[in-house]
């Protein structure tokens, strides 16, 4: 069976699991076009090698590519399609140090917010209030960008105070509940909406000319804000923080507002993995990056906690 036929087969077979897999498929199909449509048991270990190594240095997207084509060749190998796997055995550490979330501080959310209106001037495709809006919810709900993207005015139930977020990273939807300060903030910017349109089909956040706002167009807006307000960090344009990173940055905040009260963690983890959409606990705690801040506070509740026990 040739690579194409396989690559079908199993991108099929994620989908059915409940799996979006693009990343995925993005880099199958890249696989299929550098090799060709060749029988699968034709395909080189030296020519798989030479697609995973690439042209630069070693780097995360380096072991992605290796995970994807293992997950492709168990599937063939299971099914009889290959005898083995072509793929080296070992996987070697990347040679760009890995990327870690960037934590933002309440001081450096403050001066985000701040600079919206500098970043949004002129001829900017965002208006101002709706990308304010957008940062708002994206810190303050958790969501991923294309579920806040992907949002309509019929999505929001100010009333309960809620919001309906459908076609997840796992073709899933839920109910993400909402704080009062938030409610309050997406009231009155719905309010201003209103005087546009009342169609509950229109996005929640879009262009001037009504049509979604795209991730392009955020992502790059965002850059120019985060170079105004001056929320830089060393390690060249690769390493800057990004806006996926106001997720990581509400999980992390949630976390320490627990241990600061004193919560039990292990009740609300769980919870919080519901809240955010992941489909296990292990997805969340990625999130949970270790800054100073979590670290003295989950010392100090495991000092208190040791102190304790030997009384």
């Amino acid at each position: 069976m040739n690579l194409s036929q396989v690559t079908f087969l199993y991108l099929s077979h994620k989908r059915a699991l409940g799996r979006k897999f693009r990343a995925e498929e993005d880099i199958l199909r890249a696989f299929c076009k550098a090799i060709g449509d060749r029988p699968i048991t034709a395909i080189e270990r030296e020519v798989v090698l030479t697609f995973i190594n690439g042209k630069g240095p070693i780097t995360e997207y380096w072991t992605k590519k290796y995970r994807v084509l293992s997950g492709l060749y168990r599937y063939a190998i299971a099914r009889g399609l290959a005898k083995a796997s072509p793929l080296p055995r070992t996987i070697p550490k990347p040679t760009v140090p890995v990327f870690v979330p960037y934590i933002y501080s309440h001081e450096e959310l403050k001066r985000l917010l701040d600079t919206v209106s500098t970043a949004c001037a002129g001829r900017a495709s965002i208006e101002e209030d709706v990308f304010r809006n957008l940062l708002l919810l994206l810190y303050g709900a958790g969501l991923r960008l294309s579920e806040a993207l992907a949002l309509t005015l019929g999505a929001v139930d100010l009333t309960q105070a809620y919001l309906h977020v459908h076609e997840t990273k796992f073709f899933k939807s839920r109910l993400v509940p909402l704080g009062k300060d938030l409610t309050t903030i997406l009231s009155d910017y719905i309010s201003n909406r209103h005087k546009r349109t009342t169609q509950l089909e229109s996005p929640l956040f879009c262009f001037r000319d009504g049509s979604p706002l795209s991730q392009s167009a955020v992502r790059s807006t965002f850059r120019r804000l985060r170079s105004y307000a001056g929320v830089l960090r060393d390690g060249g344009s690769r390493h800057q923080p990004r806006l996926h990173d106001l997720r990581h940055t509400s999980a992390v905040h949630r976390v320490i507002a627990w241990y600061r009260n004193g919560a039990d963690l292990q009740e609300l983890l769980p919870k919080l993995a519901t809240y955010m959409g992941h489909v296990d606990l292990s997805a969340t705690q990625r999130y949970l990056t270790m800054t100073p801040e979590l670290l003295r506070l989950a010392s100090l509740r495991f000092e208190n906690y040791a102190i304790g026990d030997q009384s």
